[in-house]
């Protein structure tokens, strides 16, 4: 199995043993402003799609924890879309979570892991429009406006980081 360690969290690949943490994580409306909620049966859904992904194409989307807790702190990961042949850097935390550069750590972490395992040469981050949070941490990143395009019926701005395009700069932020 996948782990990812950065200095203050752990990430590993979601399975349908996280159904609780992640139904509860999507019911805040806060973080389903952006993301949609899932009932208990959906989110089983996702996460056996979740897992065949990983199973599949060897990347797919992580439980966030605190390396110091183990508390669930979301998800981030990368996320194949068939629809757009892309593979997309994605990030969700608990409210409570904001603010702490949990989600720059942990999406830094999966971009450099799919380009340095997975010898990806672009990845995607797809942000509704008023976003702001994700938008400021695609940023970080080193991530450009590429395209504006729907998902699930929901306007999104495709942002996109070129493998050869990455600054350390981008990189070191914080």
């Amino acid at each position: 199995m996948t782990v990812i360690e950065t200095g203050r969290l752990r990430l590993r690949p979601l399975t349908v043993a996280d159904v609780e943490a992640f139904v509860a994580l999507h019911a805040d409306e806060r973080v389903s402003a952006y993301v949609g909620a899932y009932s208990r049966e959906q989110a089983l859904e996702r996460l056996a799609a979740v897992e065949s992904q990983w199973a599949e194409r060897g990347h797919g989307l992580c439980a966030i924890e605190s390396r110091a807790t183990g508390a669930f702190l979301g998800r981030s990961g990368l996320n194949h879309w068939p629809q757009f042949d892309e593979v997309e850097a994605g990030w969700t935390l608990r409210a409570d979570a904001w603010g702490q550069g949990y989600a720059t750590e942990a999406a830094r972490a999966v971009v450099d892991w799919g380009f340095a395992t997975l010898g990806l040469r672009s990845v995607t981050a797809m942000i509704r429009p008023g976003n702001t949070p994700s938008v400021r941490v695609a940023e970080r990143l080193g991530f450009v406006p590429h395209r504006e395009d729907s998902l699930f019926g929901n306007p999104v701005v495709v942002h996109v980081l070129h493998h050869d395009d990455r600054s350390s700069d981008a990189r070191m932020e914080s």
